[in-house]
């Protein structure tokens, strides 16, 4: 009986318990509600505050608010993506397939005097984005960069119990 226990028990995934977490729960809705505000913020006050700047203030509105809704719908894509990891819709493994597809990449280069030309408004999204990236950045990295899980050891004295019970052929020792 002892013998099948052992056998039966499996390393915790920290990274499945960390999917499922208040954590990354957390992270989810911070996470999605910048998405929305972002959105909101660029179909209403921000088309309206880039219609006001000059030409070259312009373009770089025009650039960095594609970058940044670039950037959060690969942030938004993992984090959808681990919702469902969370609620059973897939393993852990499919999901860590599927983030090759969403780039989470550090390297985004800014020119700081673009930023400086955007609306305020622009430049704190920009910058809550780049946050939440980190965030995501570390998360991911802590849940999918694991050394693979390894067979669990089984105690000395089982061992050697099972090996008694093997030499013997005997069901209890």
């Amino acid at each position: 009986m002892a013998e099948k226990l052992v056998n039966e028990l499996q390393p915790v995934s920290f990274g499945e318990r960390l999917a499922n977490s208040q954590v990354f729960a957390d992270l989810f809705r911070d996470g999605m509600a910048l998405v929305e505000e972002t959105a909101t913020y660029l179909d209403g006050p921000g088309r309206q505050e880039s219609k006001k700047l000059e030409r070259a203030a312009g373009l770089a509105y025009a650039t960095e608010s594609m970058r940044l809704t670039t950037r959060l719908m690969q942030l938004a894509s993992w984090l959808l993506l681990h919702r469902a990891v969370k609620e059973g819709e897939m393993s852990l493994t499919q999901a860590n397939k599927e983030k090759s597809k969403v780039k989470l990449s550090a390297a985004d280069f800014h020119d700081p005097d673009n930023l400086a030309m955007l609306p305020e408004a622009l430049r704190e999204l920009i910058e809550r984005s780049h946050k939440l990236q980190g965030k995501v950045r570390r998360l991911d990295s802590t849940i999918h960069n694991q050394a693979p899980p390894t067979q669990p050891s089984i105690n000395p004295v089982e061992r050697q119990l099972g090996l008694l019970k093997a030499a013997f052929g005997a069901e209890s020792v």
